[in-house]
């Protein structure tokens, strides 16, 4: 949604896009965050394609996104807008930081990733370092990271992974992965027995939760 009254932003001023599906916790950001000067919410968002489409009418300076949307989650939000936008900057504010999430939205181009614990004036000083071209990551995910390691998943078991999340049978997996459902009983056999899980759905959400899906 466009923010009212944004079209003069003055000089110096860090033009931002505010994307989360919780409608309280981005109006109070955005609120917050109007008591800066030199910032200036230009658009918010409450999904996904939202997000996208948003920053392609007002093209921001730094996008703040929420990790978790409907519709895309911020990182593959960042991923189109790196493509699209190479000069918006992006963050990531997100309550679910675990160590996959970090190094996706690194790969992605993301230069901030903090919590939501994180006071409004802090976020303020790390939306400038970012705008400024430095890069920010909260030193609690990045140690997180670290300790945890990569994701054991090849790339294809973490696809057919994710296709099992929901509960869909083999059958129905191997057909949207274009795959046998002997090669997709092996793959998922093989993530199960990585993961330690006792089996498919078990796996998929032990994948989850430590954001390697």
């Amino acid at each position: 949604m466009e923010r009212t009254g944004t079209a003069g932003t003055g000089p110096g001023e860090v033009r931002l896009l505010l994307a989360d599906d919780e409608h309280l916790i981005r109006g109070a950001l955005a609120a917050l965050l109007a008591l800066e000067d030199d910032l200036r919410v230009v658009a918010e968002a409450a999904t996904g394609p939202e997000a996208l489409a948003m920053a392609r009418a007002h093209r921001p300076d730094v996008a703040v996104l929420d990790l978790q949307m409907p519709g895309a989650d911020g990182v593959a939000v960042a991923t189109s807008l790196r493509a699209e936008l190479p000069d918006c900057r992006i963050m990531i504010v997100t309550s679910h930081g675990r160590p996959g999430h970090l190094k996706r939205a690194l790969e992605a181009g993301v230069r901030g990733f903090v919590p939501k614990t994180v006071s409004a004036q802090r976020l303020a000083e790390i939306i400038r370092a970012v705008h400024g071209g430095s890069r920010y990551v909260d030193p609690e995910l990045a140690a997180d990271a670290i300790s945890a390691g990569d994701s054991p998943l090849s790339v294809r078991e973490a696809e057919l992974l994710e296709l099992a999340e929901g509960g869909a049978p083999v059958a129905e997996i191997a057909q949207r992965a274009a795959l046998t459902p002997g090669t997709v009983r092996n793959y998922l056999s093989s993530a199960v027995a990585k993961l330690n899980a006792e089996n498919r759905h078990a796996a998929a959400r032990i994948a989850r939760e430590q954001g390697w899906l």
